[in-house]
C-alpha cells in the first residue's frame, strides 16, 4: 500500500506540480489549498492515514508556521517537509523549532523531494516499530498497536477487548504464525495487569523432563543436578501474565499438575516442603483441535475446560490478505533496521503475487519477507525474484484458475 501525502499549498499551479512529483515518486495524494482546510483534512476520518505533509511556508490566512504550531495538537507525529524561496533561511528556521522536518527550495527538485519523502517516511516508520517494540517490553502493548486491518480479524480484536476487561482463562486457538502471542500481548495491555510481567513458555519446545521444574520451580538438591533453588515461569509471573504457547504438547502428568495450579491458585515446586500461592493471569494458546485429542485421550477434558473459558480464533492470512501489504511492510522495516539493509519497501508485482498466493500456512508471511533480505545490499524494492517458492505456486494457481498474472517476470 502507498503512503499517502498531504499537500497544502495556496497556488494552483506549484500544487498541481507538486502532486505530480509525489505521484511520481509512487505515493497517493491529498491537496489543500490553505492551511486550515489542510488541518481539516487531517482532523477527518480519513486523516489518520496521512503519513506525511509537504508544506508551503507563505500562505495567506494560516501561513506554515501557524500550521506547525496548531498541528502539535491534531497530529504532532506526523513529519512535515516545508516548501521556502532562496533567502528565506530564518524562516526555515522558525519552521524547524516549529516542528518541521526537513525543507526544500522553490522551485522545488523531484529528486530532491523525493528523496526527502523516503527517508523521513522510513525513519518515521522506524520510530513506530522501536515505539511496538518498547511496548511489547513493557507489558503495554494494545489491539491500536497490532498491524491488524482485515475484516476477518474484527471478531478477534472484538473478543481480545472483553477478554482484557477479566481475569478469566483465555485460549487463543489458530495456525502457527497467526499472531496469537501479540493478541495476548494486547489483552495484558488493555487489562489491569498492564505494564507487569508477562512471561511466554513454549509448551513444545521443552524437554519432557524438566517441564515441571520449568513451570514450577524446584529446590535445591531436589533432583541430580539441582545444584541451586529455581523459580518456576508461574513465580516469575505472579502479578502479571503466563503465556502457555502450544499448550497442548503439555504431557499428562503435568496437566494434572498444571489443572491444580489454576484450581487452587497455588503451585508446587519440586522439593518444596508447602505450596506458595501465585496470582497469575493465564493465557493459552494452540495451533491443534483440542477437541479432538480429547476424544482421544491426549489431553485432560477437565483442564480443558478449565483453559477454554474464554476462547479467541485467529484467522489464517488467507482469510485475511488485506493485512498483507501493512505486514510486509512491518517486517521490510524491521529487518531493514535489525540488519542495517537499504531496503525501503517491495515491488508492486511482488507485493501483487503475495497477495495472490494461497499461504497454506501464515508463519511463511515473515520468512518470505525477512530470509530473502539478508543476501540483499544494494536492493530499495524486494522483486518477484526473491520470492521463488511463492513464486512457483503462485504462477501454478493463476495457470490452474485462467487468471493473468500480471506479476510474472
Amino acid at each position: 500500500m502507498a503512503s499517502r501525502v498531504l499537500i497544502v499549498e495556496d497556488e494552483p499551479a506549484q500544487r498541481r506540480i507538486l502532486e505530480e512529483i509525489v505521484k511520481r515518486s509512487g505515493f497517493e495524494t491529498l491537496t489543500a489549498e490553505s492551511g486550515a482546510k489542510g488541518l481539516d483534512v487531517l482532523r477527518a476520518p480519513g486523516g489518520a492515514t496521512i503519513e506525511l505533509v509537504v508544506l508551503d511556508l507563505m500562505m495567506p490566512e494560516m501561513g506554515g508556521i501557524e500550521f506547525l504550531e496548531n498541528l502539535q495538537g491534531v497530529r504532532g507525529d506526523l513529519p512535515v517537509i516545508v516548501q521556502t524561496s532562496q533567502g528565506s533561511i530564518e524562516t526555515v528556521i522558525k519552521a524547524m523549532r516549529a516542528g518541521a522536518d526537513d525543507f526544500v527550495v522553490k522551485p522545488v527538485s523531484p529528486e530532491r523531494l523525493k528523496v526527502s519523502m523516503q527517508n523521513l517516511l522510513k525513519v518515521n516508520a522506524l520510530t513506530e516499530e522501536v515505539k511496538r517494540l518498547n511496548k511489547k517490553i513493557g507489558g503495554t502493548l494494545t489491539f491500536n498497536d497490532l498491524v491488524v486491518s482485515a475484516p476477518a480479524m474484527n471478531n478477534a480484536i472484538r473478543l481480545g477487548r472483553r477478554g482484557a476487561q477479566s481475569t478469566i482463562p483465555v485460549l487463543i486457538e489458530g495456525e502457527s504464525g497467526v499472531g496469537k502471542e501479540m493478541i495476548a500481548r494486547a489483552i495484558q495491555g488493555e487489562s489491569e495487569r498492564v505494564g507487569r510481567p508477562f512471561i511466554t513458555v513454549n509448551c513444545g519446545a521443552i524437554p519432557e523432563n524438566l517441564v515441571e521444574s520449568i513451570l514450577f520451580g524446584h529446590e535445591k538438591g531436589s533432583f541430580t543436578g539441582a545444584t541451586a533453588k529455581h523459580i518456576g515461569k508461574f513465580q516469575e509471573a505472579d502479578g502479571g501474565t503466563l503465556f502457555l504457547d502450544e499448550v497442548a504438547e503439555l504431557p499428562l502428568d503435568m496437566q494434572v499438575k498444571l489443572l491444580r495450579a489454576i484450581q487452587e491458585g497455588e503451585i508446587d515446586p519440586v522439593g518444596a516442603r508447602r505450596p506458595i500461592k501465585v496470582n497469575v493471569r493465564l493465557i493459552s494458546a494452540t495451533n491443534r483441535n483440542m477437541i479432538e485429542m480429547v476424544k482421544q485421550g491426549k489431553f485432560r477434558e477437565d483442564l480443558y475446560y478449565r483453559l477454554n473459558v474464554f476462547p479467541i480464533l485467529v484467522p489464517p492470512l488467507r482469510e485475511r490478505k488485506e493485512d498483507i501489504p501493512a505486514l510486509v511492510t512491518h517486517f521490510i522495516t524491521r529487518i531493514a533496521a535489525e540488519e542495517g539493509r537499504k531496503v525501503r519497501g517491495i515491488d508492486e508485482k511482488a507485493l501483487a503475487m503475495l497477495q495472490a498466493y494461497a499461504w497454506p500456512r501464515s508463519r511463511s508471511l515473515r520468512h518470505r519477507c525477512c530470509q530473502p533480505n539478508r543476501s540483499l545490499n544494494r536492493c530499495n524494492a524486494l522483486p518477484v525474484l526473491r520470492f521463488p517458492m511463492v513464486r512457483r505456486s503462485a504462477y501454478r494457481l493463476s495457470l490452474t484458475a485462467g487468471i493473468s498474472a500480471s506479476w510474472r517476470m
